[in-house]
């Protein structure tokens, strides 16, 4: 899926709560601190790792590619 950024970059729990990916910010967190996601292919247990347009996040089965908002 796509997720269109508005702004410079997106805190990567935001992301998986603005992507649908969780439903809340604790889970959010937890699946982070989990080691449950990866950052361009490398696990992040950072939940306020900044993402920017370009990079791709995988949680579970699927795959977010953060794009540049459309203007």
């Amino acid at each position: 899926m796509k997720f269109e950024l508005n702004g410079e970059f997106i805190r990567l729990g935001d992301l998986l709560k603005a992507a649908g990916l969780t439903g809340t910010g604790g889970e959010a967190k937890q699946a982070v601190q989990d080691g449950l996601v990866n950052v361009d292919g490398k696990v992040c247990t950072e939940r306020g790792h900044k993402i920017r347009a370009g990079q791709k996040v995988q949680f579970k089965d699927q795959t977010i590619e953060v794009v540049e908002q459309q203007k």
